[in-house]
């Protein structure tokens, strides 16, 4: 299980701010202070930060200090101080990015999968740079070059990109929201059924070849994910 710390004394905030974790597939951690802030970190170990700045017992920037000391997690500072020297000193301190109250939920989420996006896929399914190969499938997004055992399959840019998306985090479910955000961006203003007729027209083309080990399997009620056999 995968983990994001969102601190913040709010409820209201913490309360939409996990439903919206949880939609991404991760396991929401709250923390009501600095100091459990802090507690939780060493306990959970999440992969992401959601911090405020504005806390009782120990305030973010003194949280995010004493964490870059030890750790390179991802942190957003969330804070309704929005002038020019509250951003740079929480970035300078070692912050990831930085969001100013009022937000809408789904810019978090944007920023956040931005900076999750950032820690290097694990080495099985990555070797270099804008490649991934996973079993007799070969992906080159320099290039955009799609290929299932050497050979290569017309597919478009954005078929591409959305098997780049499911292929960098093998067996991870995305809802069709996080397709939607993640590929058209979160400002887009479509549906679930721009993201059903996509995955439709790129599962016509992968039926062309053969790919027993790994495909798109759809998770009823939720979304897609790019299952491969013998893959944790």
């Amino acid at each position: 299980m995968q983990y994001i710390l969102i601190a913040d004394d709010n409820k209201d905030i913490t309360d939409i701010l996990a439903a919206y974790v949880q939609k991404e597939g991760y396991e929401p951690v709250i923390a009501k202070d600095g100091l459990e802030t802090e507690r939780f970190f060493e306990e959970y170990q999440p992969v992401a930060i959601l911090l405020d700045v504005m806390m009782p017992l120990k305030d973010g920037y003194e949280v995010c200090r004493s964490i870059r000391r030890e750790s390179s997690v991802p942190i957003i500072l969330i804070t309704a101080r929005g002038e020019d020297y509250d951003k740079i000193m929480g970035l300078d301190i070692g912050a990831d990015d930085y969001i100013v109250k009022p937000f809408s939920p789904g810019e978090v989420m944007a920023r956040l999968r931005a900076v999750l996006r950032r820690i290097t896929p694990p080495q099985e399914t990555k070797e270099q740079e804008g490649i991934i190969r996973i079993k007799n499938l070969y992906i080159n997004l320099e290039e955009y070059t799609f290929k299932v055992n050497d050979q290569r399959i017309p597919l478009t840019k954005k078929e591409i990109e959305t098997m780049w998306t499911l292929a960098s985090h093998p067996n991870k479910v995305f809802t069709r929201d996080n397709l939607l955000d993640s590929l058209w961006g979160y400002d887009y203003y479509g549906d679930s059924r721009t993201v059903d007729s996509h995955i439709k027209r790129l599962r016509s083309k992968l039926d062309s070849v053969d790919h027993p080990d790994w495909g798109i399997k759809t998770i009823w009620g939720v979304g897609y994910k790019f299952e491969v056999d013998g893959l944790d």
